[in-house]
């Protein structure tokens, strides 16, 4: 086993963020991505360039779908540690592109399984979310929480991931770390999110579309913040719970190598408080078409950080304004609108 960290995902959002952070300490990394076209391959190709420049670095095309190129990678590279990012996103897409999800989220999911298991990787940590909670009105979102309702189908091949590493958590001894992101955002972020959408409208002189009339709670997560987290958790292998009692056994832990770990900002934001601080740092004031929730759109999330914050005492605490602020510089500096 080599000490490589394989980064799935690693021209994503977050994927690109967890990667450079990984550098910076001089870790090694080997990153792959299929650089598809669910948004502008530019942006991902312009992420992948941050990057390159990194001697420990090193990157391969490949597609997690793509069976016999994953097992190859991994019997070659042979990574001590993986940080599964690569994912068909979108929870609105997921109704109309299904096959996406099914070859990414679940196949895709399982050949990463199969390559952590062949090379006995240390630490497999994977990206769930928070839209496995559905329609759970028992907020704040905790990892004891039941997640067997939910509302779309990106949220069911998330709630498989998290059933799928268990099975290998418990039958090879895998260690496995699932983390329920919820709603992040910051520079370099995702077109398809609802920030990107909103900044680039205002500064077009658009009107922008206001689901749920702006009453949608979300927990927005600066991605610095989720970064922070995601590499505490990756340095930090699941264990077997000493108090897991089958009996009454919690869907966050078990008497395998395995846990399940919400991380978000835990402050609750009015999807118009939200727009509002955008507003103001973009000094435009937004025209807004009010309009009902979408299908397969959640109504509030909200995480319990108790767990991740025992777990490598850490919990986000970056405020909206704040983090929206950071969002617009970067976008202003990118795009120079």
């Amino acid at each position: 086993m080599s000490d490589i960290t394989l980064v799935t995902g690693c021209a994503g959002f977050i994927g690109m963020h967890a990667a450079e952070r990984l550098l910076a300490r001089g870790d090694r990394v080997a990153g792959i991505d299929n650089l598809n076209a669910y948004y502008d391959p530019a942006l991902k190709k312009a992420r992948l360039a941050r990057l390159q420049p990194h001697a420990h670095f090193s990157f391969e095309k490949i597609d997690v779908a793509d069976r016999a190129a994953m097992a190859d990678l991994f019997a070659r590279i042979q990574p001590s540690r993986v940080l599964h990012l690569a994912a068909q996103a979108g929870v609105r897409y997921s109704i109309d592109a299904p096959d996406d999800y099914t070859d990414s989220n679940l196949l895709g999911f399982a050949h990463v399984l199969q390559g952590c298991r062949a090379a006995r990787v240390d630490h497999l940590v994977f990206a769930s979310s928070s839209s496995v909670y559905g329609g759970n009105t028992n907020v704040p979102f905790a990892e004891r929480d039941a997640v067997d309702h939910p509302i779309s189908y990106y949220a069911a091949t998330k709630k498989a991931n998290e059933v799928m590493a268990h099975s290998y958590a418990h039958l090879y001894g895998l260690p496995t770390t699932g983390l329920r992101f919820f709603t992040v955002y910051g520079p370099w972020g995702r077109p398809d999110m609802a920030l990107f959408k909103f900044t680039r409208a205002l500064l077009a002189g658009e009107p922008i579309d206001v689901y749920g009339h702006g009453q949608l709670v979300r927990d927005f997560t600066y991605i610095d913040d989720i970064v922070e987290g995601v590499l505490r958790v990756l340095d930090k292998p699941a264990a077997s719970d000493a108090a897991h009692n089958p009996a009454a056994p919690g869907p966050g832990t078990s008497s395998a190598p395995y846990r399940i770990l919400n991380i978000g900002n835990n402050q609750p934001t009015l999807l118009i408080d939200y727009i509002t601080a955008l507003e103001s740092a973009l000094g435009i004031t937004a025209r807004k078409n009010m309009l009902p929730i979408q299908p397969g759109d959640m109504h509030t999330t909200a995480a319990d950080m108790s767990a991740l914050q025992a777990w490598v005492g850490f919990a986000p605490s970056t405020p909206v304004q704040e983090g929206v602020a950071r969002f617009v510089d970067w976008y202003r500096g990118f795009y120079k609108p």
